[in-house]
């Protein structure tokens, strides 16, 4: 009997490791830059980052990318299984079943979770966010909960600290997310038909638009780049690394005239990424962050 059980826990604990090798994989397949951030924090949380990454890439993906599926049962499918996989502590959805583990494992709210699935549900529907409101309650729970999910894993159980950087870690979730939609503003606009930013017309975006947007990125960033000094050892060089690649995506994107952001994606180049990797190790190693 006793061993049927260790066979049956070495079964398990086979499956809970090719599933975080599930979410590492999504994380370095999807974004070269969040899983080289993601590589410079410490082995002790590097895999909780890849599984939030995982789950948020993936439920991105269903909204975003799969047109020639039905996008609202996909998502009820996933969103059921979700539920499933954080009330009984397992999934044989490899990518929910390694989230799971670090939700319980850092006691991540569930609040957190709802308001980033409510925002993939807007994905589905809203095109157009035409109030500041709206705009608002899209970036919180697309982008700031993200944030704070990471936040939960980054001061590992320290809900003093977690208080103290909260408004720090959402607004540099805000600042990533809005760097994104600057980037992606073709593809969103054209193919996805979305405009995110209210009381801008993207058909004819100009440059006192444009730096309207900037503007208020760089105020994100100001706020969020103060708890970064905060953060433990453990995640604080990581966390940089990410803030100084979107800084650097950013200032391209202030370079370049309004008109190519509406006609390509702007790119930082994989040799800037290592640029900005070894310009941060220097700045981390001789503690002038």
């Amino acid at each position: 009997m006793q061993l049927v059980i260790r066979e049956n826990y070495l079964v398990k604990s086979i499956f809970d490791s090719v599933s975080k090798r599930c979410s590492k994989e999504i994380t370095e397949s999807y974004s070269t830059s969040f899983s080289l951030a993601t590589r410079m924090l410490s082995s002790e949380i590097r895999q909780d980052i890849y599984n939030i990454y995982g789950f948020v890439r993936l439920a991105d993906e269903i909204v975003d990318s799969f047109h020639d599926y039905d996008k609202v049962a996909l998502l009820d499918r996933f969103e059921d299984d979700l539920a499933y996989a954080l009330t009984e502590k397992i999934s044989t959805n490899p990518v929910l079943n390694a989230f799971q583990e670090t939700v319980h494992r850092y006691e991540i709210d569930k609040e957190f979770i709802d308001a980033f699935m409510q925002s993939m549900r807007w994905d589905l529907s809203k095109k157009v966010y035409q109030t500041a409101e709206e705009y608002k309650n899209y970036i919180y729970g697309s982008a700031d909960v993200v944030g704070l999910m990471c936040l939960r894993v980054f001061v590992k159980g320290d809900r003093k600290l977690f208080n103290e950087l909260k408004s720090s870690a959402m607004a540099l979730g805000s600042a990533f997310q809005k760097v994104n939609f600057l980037r992606d503003l073709k593809n969103d606009y054209e193919q996805l038909e979305r405009s995110y930013f209210p009381n801008i017309n993207l058909r004819e975006l100009d440059e006192a638009s444009k730096q309207k947007i900037i503007t208020e990125i760089e105020a994100d960033f100001q706020k969020g780049l103060s708890g970064i000094f905060k953060l433990p050892d453990a995640a604080k060089f990581g966390v940089y690394t990410a803030y100084k690649y979107y800084l650097r995506l950013l200032k391209k994107l202030k370079r370049v005239p309004s008109v190519e952001i509406k006609n390509k994606r702007i790119r930082v180049a994989n040799i800037q990424k290592v640029d900005v990797l070894a310009r941060s190790y220097v700045r981390y190693r001789f503690n002038i962050l």
